[in-house]
């Protein structure tokens, strides 16, 4: 039975597995050296080293200055004159550059949102602040927006780099009331187009719905309809927020019972007065971080969610007071709950990368890129303003054939969409991966089945199938054996948990 309270793990079992199990769910996994150092700090100053992340130096600060801001840039008053006179007059070749000019503009914005999802996978990959990614993902699914709405790739960097610098904030002050004011979401939910007589539900629909209560749970559609008018005039002009005070509602509403002249704020503080803002996004925290619960809530995290409820509401909001919490307590560690999350296409790519430490391939990033987008998940790009289903609408027939051959890419260069004649020939240190030490066949397997798969129990019959293989090489271990074993490891079902 899993244990259902906020306990703190017994730091006399914090060993090299909890440490490794630590590691995948912060983070993206790690190097056998790597978990070591962790269980070597104990609990505490493990989760005190991942948690605060800000202490450790980013060698890749995320700049602005980096991307071009003024690609999809508004037409200038003069332009606007222009391109108005040229209808008026009939003017169609002044007309067809403007037409042509805005395609340019629109392919070099495609063109930058694609090095935009190379970027992140690269960080994501290499950052020596794990959580600060892993958050920074999961508030992407959570407050979802996609470019193909948007179409501003700059809006959808400065969207990305909001959810980083308050990945571990204040969940009511900083991202909340910030994503009333972020551009991007505004856009993509159609805010813009909320006016004074003519108000726009979209936003405070989802605000609701998707963002901090959840669906039906302690609002109607006559407050969806009031808190619209609270957001009335909150728009966007290039790249920063923008408040137009004619277009904003300054009348009364009436919201969860409640009358006064309210105004966007007003409507965030209101919304945490309803009790479910105390554990929605804690329960998508807990699927995303302990365990994706295929068949429902059970009665252990049903507990566990109310206790870490608490600690959220109890501390004012605090992602870092529940994220510090839930990393220490015997409950993320417990049995049950290990190995208990299938692998987002992201983290997939990303652990196999930091773990098995494959060589730089050619256009590595561009085709992990392309694989992750075919297997279901696509940076920048959620299907739709609910993000990712998560969980087992990961695996099916066609995305479990992509993510074995990603891995296979990885390993042997053969790429996704290629054949054996086309793998890239870069050579892979794979024996490496066993420590630099001699072992025997028997060593090797147990040791890549430990560490790759980062399970303690493994099956036998795992593990006489690898030996049976073993026997085939002359029970040789070089680098083209160990490249072989890999294979055979990560295509195996337990590869798909973490």
């Amino acid at each position: 039975m899993a244990r259902s309270t906020l306990k703190k793990l017994d730091a006399s079992k914090f060993d090299e597995w909890k440490a490794q199990h630590l590691l995948n769910r912060a983070g993206f996994g790690g190097t056998e050296r790597q978990v070591s150092i962790l269980a070597k700090m104990g609990l505490e100053k493990a989760v005190e080293y991942i948690v605060e992340y800000t202490k450790v130096k980013d060698p890749s600060p995320v700049r602005a200055e980096d991307f071009d801001s003024d690609i999809m840039h508004p037409m200038s008053q003069s332009e606007r004159q222009m391109a108005r006179s040229a209808r008026q007059g009939g003017d169609e070749a002044l007309l067809e550059t403007f037409r042509q000019e805005r395609q340019r503009r629109q392919r070099a914005d495609r063109q930058q949102i694609a090095e935009m999802e190379e970027w992140w996978l690269k960080r994501l990959i290499e950052t020596p602040r794990p959580l600060e990614e892993k958050l920074t993902l999961f508030w992407h699914g959570h407050f979802a927006t996609g470019y193909r709405t948007i179409e501003n790739s700059f809006h959808m960097y400065q969207q990305n780099a909001f959810f980083r610098t308050y990945a571990m904030g204040n969940f009511k002050e900083d991202l909340v009331r910030g994503i009333v004011h972020d551009p991007a979401m505004i856009q993509y939910l159609n805010n813009h187009q909320n006016r004074k007589g003519s108000p726009n539900e979209n936003l405070a629909r989802e605000l609701m719905e998707l963002f901090t209560l959840g669906e039906g749970e302690g609002y109607t559609e006559d407050d969806i309809k009031e808190g619209a008018r609270t957001l009335t005039g909150y728009t966007f002009e290039d790249d920063a927020f923008s408040f137009h005070s004619r277009q904003h509602d300054d009348g009364v509403k009436n919201i969860f019972g409640r009358r006064g002249q309210f105004d966007a704020d007003d409507f965030v503080n209101l919304i945490f007065t309803r009790p479910s803002a105390s554990t929605f996004v804690i329960w998508k925290l807990y699927r995303f971080f302990i365990n994706d619960l295929p068949h429902g809530p059970t009665p252990d995290a049903t507990k566990y969610i109310g206790q870490l409820a608490s600690v959220f509401k109890r501390t004012n909001w605090s992602i870092k007071s529940v994220m510090k919490a839930m990393l220490l307590s015997e409950h993320f560690y417990d049995e049950v709950n290990i190995r208990s999350i299938i692998k987002s296409p992201i983290q997939l790519i990303v652990q196999a990368m930091r773990t098995i430490d494959p060589p730089d391939r050619k256009k590595l990033l561009r085709t992990l890129s392309l694989a992750s987008n075919l297997m279901g998940q696509k940076l920048f790009a959620p299907p739709s303003v609910k993000g990712w289903d998560g969980g087992r609408a990961w695996i099916s027939t066609s995305t479990m054939f992509m993510r074995q051959n990603t891995l296979l890419f990885l390993i042997t260069g053969q790429r996704p969409d290629g054949y054996a004649w086309d793998a890239d020939a870069t050579k892979y240190d794979a024996i490496s991966l066993l420590g630099g030490r001699t072992k025997s066949p028997k060593q090797a397997v147990r040791y890549l089945l430990t560490n790759v798969l980062c399970n303690p129990n493994i099956q036998q019959e795992r593990e006489d199938s690898l030996l049976d293989y073993l026997k085939t090489q002359h029970n040789v271990i070089n680098n083209r054996t160990v490249t072989g074993l890999l294979t055979l490891i990560t295509a195996m079902p337990e590869y798909q948990l973490s």
